[in-house]
């Protein structure tokens, strides 16, 4: 399906046609420091793990990586229980699926004014200073939804804030950190920095969750709040240590600001369809196929598994996807990246439509959803590798606020179109359809932008 580049190490023989393309390693090679045939079972074996396995070259090569790497794991772990935490409160207040849902409009405006804004800025100013100043703004409403739980003081309004505050700083937060990478590690190893950060995001999704369900259920909401607070410590304490990040400029480049500089960003994305394409087909998946604001009232309404089954639900698809990400050695050699986002997205779809038939065997369901997951990392790491390695450092930060836009509003978005639908009908319709849609927009998106389908790694966009 996909076309593969060389493994590493092989040669090429000369002549070999098309499919019919052969390597040949050295006849010997070591392993554990042992030189071992090539042809025996154990070496095709140690091959075979060896090109799964995730590579962390880039936590051994860049202390400055490992720093923001572990402080973001931390505090991305308290992220998702209060991403538990919050819908199980609104639900508790309102009942309502929709008021739920409504937690993602309330969010989606300041998050893309924010990373509008914010890319001039982070493409202007050192990255560092700003990761630093924007953890120490998001471990402050987490004590404040704490502080808001303990006094019982938590209205639906209060609540709503407070997410729409989250919501701005994740606009400056997230581009900064996507823009600090490229000048953390040599660029032949970018993909493999952005399947690490799969495996944090996906550890932290599946601890996250799974820990929260279990805190909400046995001390209460108050502590969920408490325990993310907590977690920020770390994200700071680390980038505190980075080294200054300040954005490269070639000699007597200006700096555009205001409008100017936004405008320039935008003007990049506009004329390459590539781009555009990843843009579009992540909007599709997670408007259409995350169904993450029902899962309240299937968890407690409908499946009745309580808190800790919600957590469960909102873990699975972090299991599959730390699986996609822990065996993401394949990625670097995939040749059609266009094509495996396409088919990734795909079989998101396809796991969401599957889940919502399931769903009431509920761990036949929770395994449908470790599908969704391990497609979509899959999907995430192409789209990172696509557009970091084509986008110039100064516009790293405008490029990477649209790009954060994107990919945490369209989850807010998905949130608002799920809680909807599953107002006015039912929520198993809301997971079926939305499924079916996303499946649906891929076909779209590749008629509409066959460039995406065509895109190769290294092409010109």
């Amino acid at each position: 399906m996909f076309e593969l580049y060389p493994p590493r190490g092989a040669s090429r023989l000369e002549g070999a046609p098309g499919l019919a393309r052969r390597y040949y390693r050295p006849a010997v090679e070591p392993i554990d420091g042992e030189p071992v045939p090539s042809g025996t079972r154990r070496a095709r074996t140690s091959a075979v793990v060896r090109g799964l396995a995730v590579d962390i070259t880039p936590l051994r090569v860049s202390r400055d990586f490992r720093l923001l790497w572990t402080g973001e794991l931390v505090s991305m772990v308290g992220r998702q229980i209060t991403i538990v935490a919050l819908p199980f409160q609104v639900f508790l207040l309102t009942k309502s699926s929709f008021a739920v849902g409504a937690i993602g409009l309330v969010a989606i405006v300041p998050l893309i004014v924010a990373s509008i804004w914010a890319g001039p800025i982070i493409d202007r100013l050192d990255r560092r200073k700003l990761i630093v100043g924007t953890e120490i703004g998001l471990g402050m409403t987490s004590g404040l939804l704490a502080l808001g739980a303990f006094m019982h003081t938590g209205s639906l309004a209060y609540l709503y804030l407070i997410a729409a505050l989250q919501a701005a700083l994740s606009g400056v937060n997230s581009p900064a950190r996507s823009a600090a990478v490229p000048n953390l590690i040599p660029a032949e190893h970018l993909p493999s920095a952005f399947a690490l950060n799969q495996v944090m995001f996906t550890t932290s999704i599946i601890a996250g969750p799974a820990l929260g369900g279990v805190i909400i259920a046995k001390v209460g909401l108050p502590w969920a709040y408490s325990t993310d607070a907590l977690t920020f410590l770390m994200s700071i304490s680390a980038a505190f240590l980075l080294r200054p990040l300040p954005p490269q400029r070639a000699e007597g480049e200006g700096e555009p600001r205001g409008w100017r500089a936004i405008r320039e960003g935008f003007a990049y994305v506009r004329p390459r369809p590539v781009l555009v394409s990843t843009f579009v087909i992540d909007l599709d998946a997670m408007i259409f196929g995350m169904p993450r604001a029902v899962f309240p009232v299937l968890a407690l309404v409908i499946l009745k598994v309580g808190p800790t089954g919600l957590g469960l639900m909102n873990a699975a698809p972090g299991v599959g996807a730390l699986i996609g990400a822990l065996t993401a050695g394949w990625v670097p050699a995939v040749r059609r990246q266009g094509l495996a986002v396409l088919v990734s997205v795909t079989v998101w779809g396809a796991a969401i439509v599957a889940f919502g038939l399931t769903m009431r065997t509920f761990y036949l369901g929770l395994s449908f959803l470790a599908v969704a997951g391990w497609a979509d990392v899959i999907s995430a790491v192409f789209r990172q590798t696509i557009l970091q390695l084509a986008v110039p450092d100064r516009l790293r930060g405008r490029i990477s606020g649209i790009h954060i836009m994107v990919v945490t509003g369209g989850p807010r978005l998905g949130d608002a179109e799920a809680g909807a639908v599953a107002s006015l009908v039912s929520p198993w319709f809301s997971v079926v359809s939305g499924g079916a849609l996303c499946v649906v927009g891929v076909a779209v998106i590749a008629m509409f932008l066959p460039q995406l389908g065509r895109y190769r790694a290294g092409q010109d966009l």
